[in-house]
C-alpha cells in the first residue's frame, strides 16, 4: 500500500510515492512561474499549481493500481491568499508568503487595533506575510474585486479543494492567517469584523491527519487514482517538515526542535501546551500532531544563496564554489551579509529591510562574499534562538532539513553559530514526507503522528559545535546584531 505526499513549494511542487514501511519510491516535480509585479510583490497563478499537480499525479501514479494509493496529504507553503468568486473562478493571482505590499495593513493592525488586541484574539501580532493583511490590502486597493470574494483558502487548500470539492483547512495553516484564536481552534470572530469579511468566506477546521474527503470520481480515473483515495486535511509546510523530522510533542517534556533551510528559513520549535510568544516576535501556532509549536520565520534563507550564486556569480555549482573557501576562513571572516532580499519576518518584522553586504575592501574576495551569505542566513535565524531564550524556551540541540541543510559547510556553519548539535534525519524530503505520514494516519495505517514519526524517523549524522570556532562566531554574531540597528532608519529612507 502506498500514500502520496504533496509539497506545493514556492517555486515547484514535489510529490512523493511513500510505501507504508516508509520507503519513499518515487518522487516527481514540476516548476511553475513567480511573478514580481512591484518591488516587494510577489505573487502566483493558482491554476498553475493545479496544472503542476495533476502533471505530476498522473507520472507518480503510472503503473500503480489506484486501489494500492490509500491516502494523500498535501502540505503547502503557508499564509497565501487565494480567493474565489460564487462561481468557483479565482479573482486575482494568490499574494505569496514572502509579498511585502501590506506594511501600511500591518501597521494599522499593529498600531491602531493594537497588538495587545491581536495577541489575546490571535496569539499572535501582525506580520505583512499574513493573510488577513492582504485581504485589509485588498479591501484598500481592490474593493472592486474583494466585493466578489465569496471563499478564501490557503494555497495547499485549494489544490485540497480540486482535488476533493470540500473547502477545508487544518489548524496548523490556518494559525498563520492571524484569523484564528490558536489557543481555542476557533475562527475569530472579532478578526473577521476587522478585516470586513464573514464566517461564511472562511473554510471549516480539521486537525491535519484528519479526512476531509475523496477523490472526486471525474478526476480520479485521470490521475491515476481511486474515488475510495482519502485525502486529509494537510499542514502548512513548516508543520508538514517538523513531522517528518519527528519534531513532535515529547511525553518527557524535552524541547524538540527543526530549523527548516528552505526557500525560507524557520526554527520550529513543538510544545504540548498553548504557550503565548506573540509579544516576542515570533509566532505561537498549532501544531499538525494536534498541540502546537513556537515558530520563527527568516524570508530568504537557502534562496540567498541561490540568489548569490544563480542571479550574481551565474555560477549554478554551489558545491564547488564552497569547496573553495578555505576551512581557516569560518569564523574569521571580516565580511557580512544581511539576508533580508525580501524584508524581514522574525523577529524584526521589517518589509522595508534589504539585503547589504557590510565590509567590503580592496582585497575582499569572491569566497569571503560568498562565506558571508551563508553566515548572514545563520545569523538570522539565530537571531529567532535568541527571540525564543526570551520567550523562556531553551533550545538544546536541534533536527535540520530542507535543501541547503545537504550542504556539509554550511551544517558546520549553523552548528557553531547556534552552539548546538544539529541531527541530520536519515530520510530527508521534507514537507512532502511529513504530508505522507498524515496520509498514513487518516488512511488507518497507523493510530497517530506519534507513533508514524517513531516508526520511520532515524538520524543518520550529528555535526556537533567546536568549542574555538563557537566562540569565534559569538564574537561575529555580536558584530551581525548591530548591523540592522543601524541601518533601520535608512532603509525607510531609501523607500521613500
Amino acid at each position: 500500500m502506498y500514500t502520496i505526499g504533496i509539497d506545493l513549494g514556492t517555486s515547484s511542487v514535489k510529490l512523493l510515492l511513500v510505501r507504508d514501511d516508509g520507503t519513499t519510491v518515487r518522487e516527481t516535480s514540476a516548476e511553475y512561474p513567480l511573478y514580481f509585479p512591484k518591488t516587494g510583490w510577489s505573487e502566483q497563478n493558482p491554476a498553475d499549481w493545479w496544472a503542476a499537480v495533476r502533471k505530476c499525479l498522473k507520472e507518480i501514479t503510472a503503473d500503480i493500481e489506484p486501489e494500492m494509493i490509500r491516502g494523500i496529504g498535501t502540505a503547502g507553503q503557508m499564509h497565501g491568499l487565494v480567493v474565489l468568486d460564487e462561481n468557483d473562478n479565482v479573482i486575482r493571482p494568490c499574494i505569496l508568503w514572502n509579498d511585502g505590499r501590506t506594511s501600511a495593513e500591518t501597521a494599522y493592525l499593529n498600531d491602531v487595533t493594537g497588538r495587545e488586541f491581536l495577541y489575546e484574539h490571535t496569539g499572535n501580532i501582525a506580520f505583512a506575510g499574513f493573510t488577513a493583511p492582504k485581504i485589509l490590502w485588498m479591501k484598500n486597493n481592490e474593493p472592486e474585486l474583494f466585493a466578489r470574494i465569496r471563499k478564501i483558502m490557503l494555497p495547499k487548500d485549494y489544490i485540497n479543494y480540486m482535488l476533493t470539492g470540500v473547502w477545508a483547512c487544518d489548524y496548523s495553516d490556518a494559525s498563520g492567517m492571524l484569523l484564528l484564536d490558536v489557543e481555542h481552534k476557533c475562527w475569530s470572530d472579532e478578526m473577521i469584523r476587522i478585516c470586513g469579511i464573514s464566517r461564511d468566506m472562511l473554510p471549516d477546521l480539521y486537525e491535519s491527519w484528519q479526512k476531509i474527503g475523496t477523490v472526486k470520481k471525474e478526476i480520479a480515473g485521470e490521475l491515476g487514482l481511486s474515488a475510495d483515495t482519502v485525502v486529509c486535511a494537510g499542514a502548512g509546510d513548516n508543520a508538514a517538515a517538523a513531522i517528518g523530522t519527528g519534531t513532535v510533542k515529547s511525553t518527557d517534556g524535552a524541547v524538540r526542535c527543526n530549523i527548516s533551510l528552505g526557500t525560507s528559513g524557520t526554527v520550529f520549535v513543538s510544545n504540548p501546551k498553548y504557550e503565548k510568544s506573540g509579544s516576542f516576535g515570533i509566532h505561537s501556532f498549532a501544531h499538525a500532531d494536534g498541540a502546537w509549536h513556537l515558530m520563527g520565520c527568516m524570508l530568504s534563507a537557502a534562496s540567498c544563496n541561490k540568489w548569490w550564486q544563480d542571479e550574481i556569480l551565474h555560477d549554478t555549482d554551489y558545491s564547488r564554489a564552497q569547496a573553495l573557501i578555505s576551512p581557516e576562513a569560518l569564523g574569521r571572516n571580516h565580511v557580512y551579509f544581511l539576508p533580508y532580499l525580501m524584508g524581514e519576518r522574525s523577529p524584526i518584522n521589517d518589509t522595508d529591510a534589504r539585503g547589504m553586504f557590510v565590509g567590503l575592501s580592496m582585497d575582499t574576495t569572491r569566497e569571503e562574499m560568498t562565506l558571508a551569505v551563508l553566515e548572514g542566513v545563520a545569523f538570522g535565524i539565530r537571531d529567532s534562538i535568541e527571540t525564543a531564550g526570551k520567550a523562556g524556551i531553551r533550545i538544546s540541540r536541534s533536527m535540520i532539513c530542507g535543501g541547503g541543510s545537504k550542504s556539509p559547510l554550511w551544517r558546520k556553519i549553523f552548528a557553531n553559530v547556534l552552539g548546538i548539535p544539529l541531527d541530520l534525519p536519515e530520510t530527508e524530503q521534507g514537507p512532502g514526507y511529513g504530508g505522507a505520514m498524515l496520509a498514513m494516519v487518516c488512511a488507518g495505517i497507523f493510530p497517530d503522528v506519534e507513533t508514524v514519526c517513531g516508526r520511520f524517523v532515524h538520524v543518520k549524522d550529528t555535526v556537533q559545535p567546536d568549542p574555538e570556532l563557537t566562540a569565534l562566531y559569538e564574537e561575529r554574531y555580536r558584530k551581525f546584531s548591530a548591523v540592522y540597528p543601524a541601518c533601520r532608519e535608512l532603509f525607510q529612507k531609501l523607500k521613500d
